[in-house]
C-alpha cells in the first residue's frame, strides 16, 4: 500500500482549480458590487457561503427582493449536493478513510476542489490522508476569496465594456469540472446521468433551477438505487 499522500501532493492536484477560481472570483465580486454589497459584505459572502452557483443566485433573490428567508432556504438547497461529497471522498478511500479533522476539509469540498480529489484518488495518482484533503481545499478557497475582493475592489463598472469577457468567466469553472470528471464515466453510469438531465432540464426551464437540480438528483439516484437493486438481486 502507497503512503498516505501529503498537503503538497494535494495541492498540487487542485493546482487548475485554484487558478481558474481567482477570475471566477472576480467576476463574483463585480457582481457583488453591482447588487449593492461593499467590499467587506462581498468578501464575507464568498468567505462564509464558498459556493459560486449558490452566491451568484443568492445576489439574484435578494436583488430581487425576496425575503431572506425564501433566500436562504434556496441556497441551502441548491447546496444540498455538497452534503454527498464528503462520504463518496470516503468511500474512495476505503480503509485510510479518516475523519478527525473532517469539519476542516469537507468545509472546502466545492465542485472543483471535489473533482480534483476524486479523479487524483480514483486513477491512483494519490491515496487518501486528511493532510492531502488539506491541499486539496485550501488553495481554491484562497483563491476564490481573494478573487472576490478583487472583483469587489474594482467594482462593477470595470468589466461592463467587456461583456464577453464577464460572461467567459461564468462558463470557465462548470466547463473545467466536466472536464474532469468525463474521464470517470463509465457505461453503467450512462441511464443515471441521462435520466437526470432529463428530468432537470425542462423544470429549470419552466420550473425553477433550484427544482431542477433536486428533483433531478433525486431521479438520478433513484434509477441508480433500482439498478443497483438488479445487479444485488439473486
Amino acid at each position: 500500500m502507497s503512503p498516505p499522500s501529503s498537503f503538497r501532493a494535494g495541492f498540487a492536484a487542485s493546482l487548475p482549480i485554484t487558478l481558474s477560481y481567482f477570475p471566477i472570483g472576480i467576476s463574483f465580486g463585480v457582481a457583488a458590487t453591482r447588487a449593492g454589497f461593499s467590499l467587506l459584505e462581498s468578501v464575507f459572502f464568498s468567505a462564509a457561503i464558498y459556493a459560486g452557483a449558490s452566491q451568484l443566485l443568492a445576489l439574484a433573490l435578494i436583488g430581487g427582493g425576496v425575503p431572506v428567508i425564501v433566500s436562504a432556504l434556496s441556497v441551502i438547497a441548491v447546496n444540498l449536493r455538497l452534503m454527498l461529497y464528503g462520504p463518496a471522498l470516503l468511500e474512495q478511500a476505503g480503509a485510510r478513510g479518516s475523519k478527525r479533522y473532517a469539519p476542516f476539509w469537507a468545509f472546502g469540498l466545492a465542485d472543483g476542489s471535489f473533482g480534483a480529489a476524486l479523479v487524483a484518488l480514483a486513477q491512483g495518482k494519490a491515496s487518501f490522508s486528511e493532510r492531502f484533503m488539506g491541499g486539496v481545499t485550501v488553495g481554491p478557497y484562497v483563491s476564490w476569496v481573494a478573487g472576490t475582493a478583487v472583483g469587489a475592489a474594482i467594482g462593477g463598472g470595470a468589466l461592463a465594456a467587456y461583456p464577453a469577457i464577464d460572461a467567459g468567466l461564468g462558463f470557465l469553472i462548470p466547463a473545467l469540472f466536466l472536464a474532469m470528471l468525463l474521464p470517470l464515466i463509465s457505461r453503467a453510469q450512462i441511464p443515471v446521468i441521462v435520466t437526470a438531465f432529463l428530468v432537470a432540464a425542462p423544470l429549470c426551464i419552466f420550473v425553477s433551477s433550484t427544482v431542477g437540480i433536486i428533483v433531478g438528483m433525486v431521479a438520478g439516484c433513484l434509477v441508480s438505487l433500482l439498478r443497483l437493486e438488479e445487479r444485488i438481486a439473486p
